[in-house]
């Protein structure tokens, strides 16, 4: 193909960080003030390499949870589900731990991820059409960790219960529903929510990262219970299309409305506080940078992360689709040459501030959730994060994958602080304090851990 000096630009960008880090396949694509870019780069799969293209196949995950609230959206703009009733005006069967929030939990709380409960929750319920209200049914055993709508914490587990009300609603299974109110209409030929569809087409594996380099990651597939949640598999060229129809007004591009501009923008609008520095819309990330407003969703599922961001007012759109969990470096690289090249935007950099040996002290405890446990210990006058799953990894994937090494943290401002190495080096984290000023929870990777000690 003809590259135009842009993507020229790009492909140093990209090409230079899957040098340095073990990222087998990046497909990009970009939406601008200029004609669309979308391009590929390295391989699906190192057992099996096929170039990957503009119309390779890739997992978005949790991209996908910003297509289930657009479904739900269309419904709540029809009068057939409203954010602000309680799920059991729709789910009159839910049940949770704590019953005065099964009582009381609305749309709105799961669109915002502000239910509360524990939200990594996996559970494989099979293959049928029932698995998601199977999974939702599991619900009633999970521990309850924050008050309702208190706090910002990011939940899959809430957008399964928000996917089985557009089951209800709609009469159809979450796949169907997708497919019918945002995928089809859209024009989206490329995307598909189960393997059986996507086999036939080019697709990337997920690697995980070993000492002896990027292997291939297996299982390939998303438990259907999680199909709403994160199961999407599109392309880069698909999900331009999916950008355009984000930055537009509400109509797809042969004129089919899906929703007023008014609802569309309402999504991309603050709706309380998030992690950091951003706030959440409806399923969205938002965060203001030098006075231009990104709407951001993120994903990550089996060796694939995907990234997709929008900034509405300079009609900017990018995704970046990449078959490793090194994929983030990636991410990151192409974001700042992005922004700063079509936003007129410098993402910030977290700046290490020094600590007196008394003060990083302060921060040493274990901060455990359902999920995972972080111990900071302070170490020749630096503080070491140390990450301990609670998954039975072993269990769900052929060859496990590695867990991150201890990396030093440091402080970049009060209560916030940033991962200085490792696979999660340039992660951000905050610690959040109580009524009475002491650290009640550690926030990191949009999740809340309990200090403990």
């Amino acid at each position: 193909m003809t590259v135009e000096a842009p993507a020229r630009g790009l492909s140093q960008v990209v090409e230079a960080a899957m040098r340095e880090h073990p990222v087998p396949g990046v497909a990009v694509g970009l939406i601008a003030d200029v004609e669309p870019t979308v391009v590929g780069f390295g391989v699906t799969n190192v057992d099996h390499p096929l170039a990957v293209d503009g119309d390779t196949l890739f997992q978005i995950g949790s991209i996908t949870k910003t297509v289930t609230a657009t479904a739900i959206m269309r419904l709540v703009e029809a009068g057939r589900l409203s954010l602000d009733a309680p799920v059991r005006t729709y789910l009159p069967e839910l049940r949770l731990k704590d019953e005065d929030v099964a009582a009381r939990v609305t749309l709105r709380h799961l669109l915002t991820h502000h239910g509360g409960w524990f939200g990594d929750v996996f559970d494989d319920t099979g293959v049928g059409d029932d698995a998601l209200a199977r999974y939702v049914a599991n619900l009633a055993a999970v521990e309850q960790l924050t008050p309702l709508g208190a706090l910002w914490a990011y939940s899959n587990a809430g957008f399964a219960v928000a996917a089985r009300v557009l089951e209800v609603a709609t009469a159809m299974t979450a796949e169907a529903a997708l497919d019918d109110l945002v995928l089809r209409p859209l024009g989206m030929k490329r995307s598909f929510l189960f393997a059986r569809d996507a086999i036939t087409h080019r697709v990337a594996a997920g690697h995980f990262v070993y000492d002896e380099g990027p292997a291939v990651a297996r299982p390939w597939y998303i438990p259907r219970s999680a199909h709403a949640i994160g199961g999407i598999v599109s392309s880069a060229r698909d999900m331009l299309t999916y950008a355009r129809f984000q930055l537009g007004d509400g109509a797809a591009r042969d004129g089919t409305r899906l929703l007023a501009s008014a609802t569309l923008r309402s999504m991309q609008t603050r709706q309380a506080p998030g992690a950091l520095d951003s706030s959440v819309g409806i399923a969205w990330s938002l965060r203001e940078l030098e006075g231009v407003t990104f709407v951001s969703h993120g994903g990550g599922t089996i060796g694939q992360l995907a990234l997709f961001t929008l900034a509405p007012a300079r009609g900017f759109g990018l995704v970046v689709l990449t078959n490793s969990g090194s994929g983030a470096f990636v991410h990151q690289a192409v974001a700042r040459w992005a922004y700063r090249t079509y936003a007129g935007v410098e993402l910030p950099v977290p700046l290490a501030q020094e600590r007196s040996a008394g003060e990083l002290a302060a921060y040493v405890a274990s901060y455990v959730s359902p999920g995972n446990t972080y111990d900071l210990a302070l170490e020749e006058g630096a503080l070491v994060m140390r990450s301990t799953p609670k998954v039975a990894l072993a269990e769900q994937f052929e060859r496990k994958p590695p867990l991150p090494p201890p990396a030093r943290i440091a402080f970049y401002r009060s209560d916030r602080i940033v991962v200085l190495d490792g696979p999660l080096k340039d992660v951000e984290g905050e610690f959040l304090r109580d009524e009475s000023g002491a650290i009640e929870w550690l926030r990191i990777g949009g999740r809340i851990h309990r200090r403990v000690r």
